[in-house]
């Protein structure tokens, strides 16, 4: 994908809406970027980059003068083969916090950097937004092995909504101390074989444990009952 196909992400005008939406960020953040600047194939892989590092450009400050959000930027071709294993990541892009428990596969571009920057800040304020009935249903019942996988495409305007929940679960269960829900956004475009494999129609498209549970938005306490019956004790 050409550069300035995304011009317009790099604007001040956008670059003064994420110094607002990330204003509230209260404690430091580290967000990984894991690319192949050598791979020919990854369309994405440098305005990936380039976005996260206008995202952390645009994050508050510390005293010291530092970004909130912390970049680490992960690529193959220097031989960073070690921190794609930890994550447990294996396609690029991929955006990850919290160790790769909370992941973009593929670009976070278009209606997904509204996902992105809730998620930053979230993260950042220690605080998921999840109902008090939520977080004690992932505390006591929410032990097993999760994978959700929400399909999306970066033109849809209800995706983030779902990336979101999806997420936040994921942020429960690490503060928990259990880490046992993968949350990972899959781009539709970027990653055409998922798609494919889930017969994806409509976005967004929410697998638990390689089965479509929901089509579109899911309630909460559904999403979460859902984890709890799929879960792999």
């Amino acid at each position: 994908m050409a550069e300035q196909d995304y011009a317009e992400l790099f604007t001040p005008e956008v670059q003064n809406a994420l110094q607002d939406a990330l204003k509230d960020m209260k404690n430091p953040v580290d967000i990984y970027v894991f690319i192949d600047s050598k791979d020919s194939n990854c369309n994405y892989c440098e305005v990936t980059k380039k976005f996260v590092e206008f995202v952390r450009d645009a994050a508050p400050k510390d005293s010291n003068g530092e970004s909130l959000l912390k970049v680490n930027v992960i690529d193959r071709a220097n031989g960073e083969d070690k921190q794609f294993e930890e994550f447990k990541v294996s396609r690029i892009p991929t955006v990850a916090f919290l160790k790769g428990y909370i992941r973009w596969t593929g670009a976070p571009l278009g209606e997904e950097i509204r996902a992105l920057v809730e998620t930053i800040v979230r993260l950042s304020q220690g605080e998921s937004g999840l109902s008090p009935d939520t977080v004690s249903a992932i505390k006591e019942k929410l032990n097993g092995q999760v994978k959700v996988e929400v399909v999306v495409t970066p033109s849809c305007p209800y995706c983030p909504y779902a990336a979101l929940l999806s997420h936040m679960v994921a942020y429960e269960a690490c503060k928990a101390e259990k880490c046992n829900v993968l949350s990972e956004v899959v781009e539709a475009y970027e990653n055409q074989d998922i798609a494919e494999k889930y017969q994806v129609m409509s976005v967004p498209a929410l697998a638990v444990n390689e089965s479509v549970e929901f089509i579109g938005v899911p309630n909460e306490e559904n999403f979460v009952d859902t984890l709890i019956q799929k879960q792999k004790v």
